[in-house]
């Protein structure tokens, strides 16, 4: 299934952070925040660029996302329930003691999830893992690694970033959720990793810098990210923390609560209302 109208990826996008919305309320915690502004890349990539199939979630054929911004895990959940690997019903479980979705990416019990993840830094160094085998084994696989900007303050991400560079991993595709917030502050106060592009060009990657909202700009990048040979691709996507809600865009607060009730509604009328 590959949707290419923009219109359909928008109102998919939509109902995808409804989901989100959905289950931190729902759970009574997650990462609201940095999973909404991640929406449409995986929208984009779930419904217009991924080979994957549903109906077999282990298939060897299929190309492969890693979380590595595991907290996210809100929209991950929310894009393969729209996608149909489990029913829509278990969002509202969400960190439940006894349900599938923990606040976490967990491989083993998440049928869709290609990697357990929630220590930062860490899944890109596993998406290399997966675009190496892609490589010695002929499979044709393409490898997508979703990082944070505020993740990316972690050694390991470079230390990754040089070797894919030197294994000339051109079917791996790292995406950057630049939306200039983290836990403590914006990533100048904290830790500041700008310019990003020019660090990913230096260490050998093809840069395409993208509106990580720009349903269009998107599907262009990740496009041209697969004809490009002999090195890896990072999309820098610039992003808006808590997109689509009005009290949580670009607020810091909302990186890793849940709304109370009259919030819920709100965000809930603001994500049906939204163009």
């Amino acid at each position: 299934m590959k949707i290419t109208e923009v219109k359909e990826l928008e109102q998919i996008a939509k109902e995808i952070r409804i989901g989100i919305i959905k289950e931190v309320y729902s759970g009574k915690s997650g990462h609201p925040g940095g999973s909404l502004s991640c929406t449409d890349i995986l929208t984009v990539l779930y419904f217009n660029q991924m080979n994957i199939d549903s109906a077999k979630p282990d298939s060897n054929a299929r190309d492969r996302f890693v979380l590595s911004k595991g907290h996210a895990s809100p929209a991950l959940y929310s894009t393969l329930a729209r996608r149909g690997y489990f029913e829509q019903e278990h969002l509202t479980t969400f960190r439940g003691i006894d349900s599938i979705l923990q606040g976490h990416p967990d491989m083993k019990h998440i049928p869709g999830v290609d990697m357990s993840t929630g220590s930062l830094g860490q899944g890109l160094s596993c998406a290399n893992g997966m675009a190496i085998a892609s490589k010695l084994n002929k499979d044709g696989n393409r490898i997508y690694c979703l990082v944070g900007d505020g993740e990316i303050e972690e050694g390991q991400i470079w230390e990754a970033a040089m070797s894919a560079s030197h294994y000339k991993l051109d079917n791996l595709c790292v995406i950057v959720d630049n939306n200039n917030l983290q836990i403590d502050g914006s990533i100048e106060e904290v830790m500041s990793s700008y310019p990003i592009n020019l660090k990913f060009e230096s260490f050998g990657f093809h840069v395409i810098n993208v509106d990580g909202h720009n349903i269009l700009e998107l599907i262009q990048a990740f496009d041209k990210a697969k004809t490009i040979k002999g090195r890896p691709t990072a999309i820098i996507a610039k992003t808006v923390k808590g997109k689509g809600v009005s009290f949580m865009e670009n607020q810091v607060g909302w990186h890793g609560k849940a709304p109370n009730e009259e919030q819920y509604h709100i965000a809930i009328k603001d994500l049906e209302q939204e163009k």
